[in-house]
């Protein structure tokens, strides 16, 4: 029996040092099947081959499992992202294509949909926990796309907006449609080129920087 577990579940093999990953690997799958306030922590430790008292080692409670699980994975992106900004040149439009790249492929992958589920639908029990992700995820990616809209505003590649709303406008369509294109089968979408993530973000780029062109570029491309 004990081989059987070990070659079924190659987590009982993991070293010590792996465990922290282990647990959030865990809590992430209990999190999205049950959600916060369902999840228990016998069930992570369950899930993740570990004893009980062996969480509490590494994390007091499921509330610091969640903001952990954040942090390796919205937090790390952005982390990235802020990262390329400094270290990018070229055109403000270049770098703005390159954020929304970026940020598109974790906004389309199963991790976000989870997280996404749990903001939207549980951090207003969690009063706490609400607060470090409008601190550590929303505040700081505004941040960086405000940044990015004012470089290209100064330089005059983009028209005079409203960096505060046109950064919010940005945020909202991109996750609307990563997590249309993330749960096609829910909406009973057919699988089709149109709902493929490459298009998707090939319109949705084109879209938003065509909105941002001066208005005498975006002139002369439409009369094209």
């Amino acid at each position: 029996m004990a081989q059987a577990r070990t070659t079924k579940d190659p987590k009982w093999r993991r070293l010590p040092e792996e465990r922290p990953q282990q647990i959030l690997e865990a809590a992430f799958e209990e999190f999205g099947e049950h959600g916060l306030a369902g999840a228990r922590l016998d069930d992570i430790a369950r899930r993740a081959g570990v004893a009980k008292g062996t969480i509490y080692l590494y994390f007091p409670n499921k509330e610091e499992l969640f903001r952990e699980m954040i942090r390796r994975t919205v937090i790390a992106r952005l982390e990235e992202a802020e990262l390329a900004f400094k270290a990018l040149t070229g055109t403000a439009a270049e770098q703005m294509r390159t954020y929304m790249r970026q940020w598109w492929a974790y906004l389309i992958t199963p991790q976000f949909q989870t997280v996404y589920g749990l903001v939207h639908g549980e951090l207003h029990r969690f009063p706490d926990l609400a607060q470090f992700y409008a601190q550590e995820v929303i505040a700081r990616s505004h941040r960086l796309v405000t940044a990015l809209i004012e470089r290209g505003v100064e330089t005059g590649e983009f028209r005079p907006v409203d960096v505060d709303v046109t950064a919010r406008i940005l945020a909202v369509t991109l996750i609307s449609h990563a997590v249309m294109v993330g749960r096609q089968r829910l909406f009973k979408f057919k699988p089709t080129h149109a709902y493929a993530p490459d298009h998707v973000l090939a319109q949705l780029t084109d879209f938003f920087l065509h909105a941002l062109r001066p208005a005498d570029d975006a002139d002369h491309a439409g009369a094209r």
